[in-house]
């Protein structure tokens, strides 16, 4: 190996480094920057809008006009299956309403949906026991994203370097060429990233490092996730070493939209929870025959029913019935959803939409405590990339948003009042990223059969219903191909989409060892005998 085309002038010392800026990292970036200290945000996407935040439609949870925390929290742990975290179940449903209102309200001006001009509309959403999910019609987290991404572009004190895609954490003593270092605890310090246009990695030296990189649906064959979200955080952290906890919790939404060129599009659960109806393609109603709560169950029970429906009924899809049973304007409710639909063909004041669960969320991640620190020193995780014990088995409607949003504010806060004065390395101490001496071009074909491997492995074998021969399946032909990844990945030219294939085959052995470990059936994890 030999190292070409290093310049230090090419790295970064700062204060904070946040890998993605979905809706907790942009949130970290911005009370961190704001307690004084320099940020530095990277992602991946040329675009910083780009991310799950983007395509949230429901909503984010706050607290009703007849609501109770206790309220809140018993719903999260209804829906989690009992194994949620209290503590963290708790701290989420005492800040969701006053940092909602302090944050988003008050300093980025969102626009929520208001039922009458001094008070706001609060939906309701499957698992819920009040109306209490705030939204801007059904394009929440797309406000939320461009308002969130409009305050990093102004923030001093912040750098936002978009096309950018994190491929290691840098830990001490791992990445130290000092052999004292191996005597003092293992330290997070910052990360290798790629600069994706100019082909090289560039070293950013930080502090404190927060992990926001958002979760790993894109893994699988059918998902409501942007194809970006492969579980980054996940394979980074686990090398270095974190915990890694829950990762079997996969769960499925059980509604996006049946159309091969509408990429997954998400009919939100909001749509339920203004009256519509799950039915066969033959018009029979069926969730009545899976839960008391019929079509406002659980995620988790709906995905299963449907899955259950398609394979008796020989079925690829089945139906939402909006139409019949609609309890509002659909056009000024779903205005979203109704001209994605009509762009398919479908008019969704007049029939259902054809409908299929795809994966949507993972309930596990980097293990946290209440503050957002991981198992490991200067490492921090937030969003959808930690797993805090807030949603256990399977997450409640809505809550993602707002779990990125106070645990974003709670890492940032914790990490102002502890960032180590002194360092323990000096970055002569730390090895350059090596290139290989004879780089080889990239053959696209099979990094696309590579992806379409994983994805239909993922799908067919750990998916919404498990057994332990499939996914025992799952776990050879995986480290199979893991094998000649990671072979493919020290040859090739140095590219964000091998850096991306690299992460991706390491979360999907994650996600199946983690189910072949768990022989019981809980929320998102549904194994048969």
């Amino acid at each position: 190996m030999t190292v070409r085309g290093h310049d230090r002038r090419q790295d970064i010392d700062t204060d904070v480094l946040v890998i993605g800026c979905g809706i907790a990292g942009a949130t970290a970036a911005l009370e961190a920057a704001g307690n004084g200290l320099d940020v530095v945000v990277i992602t991946k996407n040329a675009n910083p809008e780009e991310s799950n935040t983007y395509y949230a439609q429901g909503g984010i949870v706050s607290l009703g006009e007849d609501d109770q925390p206790e309220l809140l929290a018993g719903d999260i742990i209804t829906a989690g299956d009992g194994i949620n975290n209290p503590e963290a179940v708790e701290l989420l449903a005492e800040e969701s309403k006053p940092l909602v209102e302090s944050v988003l309200v008050r300093e980025l001006k969102i626009p929520f949906s208001r039922s009458a001009p001094d008070c706001l509309d609060y939906a309701q959403e499957g698992g819920h026991s009040r109306r209490r999910v705030l939204h801007v019609k059904d394009t929440t987290g797309r406000t939320i994203q461009e308002r969130l991404i409009g305050a990093l572009k102004n923030r001093s004190r912040l750098k936002l370097l978009t096309g950018h895609s994190a491929v290691d954490i840098l830990t001490v003593p791992h990445h130290s060429k000092n052999a004292i270092a191996y005597y003092r605890p293992p330290q997070c310090i910052g990360a290798y990233v790629l600069d994706n246009e100019a082909q090289r990695v560039r070293t950013i030296y930080a502090r404190a490092t927060v992990l926001a990189t958002g979760g790993c649906g894109a893994l699988f064959l059918n998902t409501s996730n942007p194809r970006e979200a492969i579980g980054a955080g996940y394979a980074m952290a686990h090398r270095a070493a974190a915990r890694i906890v829950n990762m079997e919790y996969i769960q499925f939404h059980p509604t996006s939209l049946y159309d091969r060129d509408a990429g997954g599009f998400l009919i939100s659960e909001a749509v339920r929870g203004e009256g519509a109806r799950l039915k066969t393609r033959e018009g029979r109603t069926f969730m009545a025959k899976y839960s008391p709560r019929k079509d406002l169950a659980p995620r988790d029970e709906v995905s299963r029913a449907i899955y259950e429906e398609m394979i008796e009924g020989d079925s690829d899809y089945v139906l939402l019935d909006l139409a019949s049973y609609a309890q509002v304007n659909i056009k000024k409710r779903f205005p979203n959803i109704y001209r994605t639909c009509l762009q398919a063909g479908i008019d969704i004041t007049r029939e259902p939409i054809p409908v299929v669960p795809a994966a949507h969320y993972c309930c596990g991640g980097v293990w946290t405590d209440l503050w957002g620190r991981t198992s490991l020193d200067g490492l921090y995780a937030v969003g959808e990339t930690a797993c805090t014990g807030v949603h256990g088995a399977n997450r409640l409607a809505s809550t993602s948003l707002l779990e990125g949003l106070v645990w974003g504010t709670r890492a940032a806060r914790a990490i102002a009042q502890n960032l180590p004065t002194v360092r323990l390395f000096k970055p002569s101490e730390i090895h350059p990223w090596y290139y290989p001496r004879n780089e080889e071009e990239i053959d696209p074909a099979l990094i696309n059969q590579d992806w379409l491997s994983i994805r239909s492995t993922l799908w067919n074998y750990a998916g919404i219903i498990r057994t332990r021969k499939r996914l025992e399946r799952a776990k050879a032909d995986l480290e199979y191909l893991n094998h000649r990844i990671e072979k493919f990945y020290r040859e090739v030219h140095m590219d964000e989409n091998v850096v991306a294939l690299r992460q991706g085959i390491q979360v999907a052995l994650l996600i199946t060892q983690a189910a072949l470990s768990n022989p019981v059936s809980r929320g998102a994890h549904f194994i048969k005998p």
